[in-house]
């Protein structure tokens, strides 16, 4: 087999090798978001978490309009984004035509 056949089969066996792999053949293959397809219409429960505190009942019962509640977060720290109570990202609050939003600014990977 001479130099140039050879090469066309290596990168015959390469184009197979990733075609494979786009294609979800191999476990921990990249998939698109067309295999999600199933799960687009599960709803979930998303929350972002600005900081927490803890008071008494009674301190909860005297909350009126106006009252500032002190946090365990400081200013411009990132706050918590959850999905169905489990954290998925942090990121900052941000206003958007007069809409608080989030920008994630890390996401949190899963443990298997």
């Amino acid at each position: 087999m001479s130099d140039n056949e050879q090469g066309m089969v290596l990168d015959q066996h390469k184009s197979t090798q990733r075609a494979g792999a786009l294609s979800g053949e191999n476990e921990g293959s990249v998939k698109s978001a067309g295999d999600l397809e199933a799960v687009f219409d599960v709803p979930v429960q998303l929350a972002a978490v600005l900081g927490h505190t803890k008071m008494k009942v009674s301190d909860l019962l005297h909350l009126d309009t106006g009252i500032v509640m002190e946090l365990d977060r400081k200013v411009g720290e990132a706050i918590d984004v959850y999905v169905n109570d489990r954290l998925i990202a942090r990121g900052e609050v941000v206003l958007v035509e007069d809409k608080l939003g989030v920008t994630m600014t890390e996401i949190i990977k899963a443990d298997k």
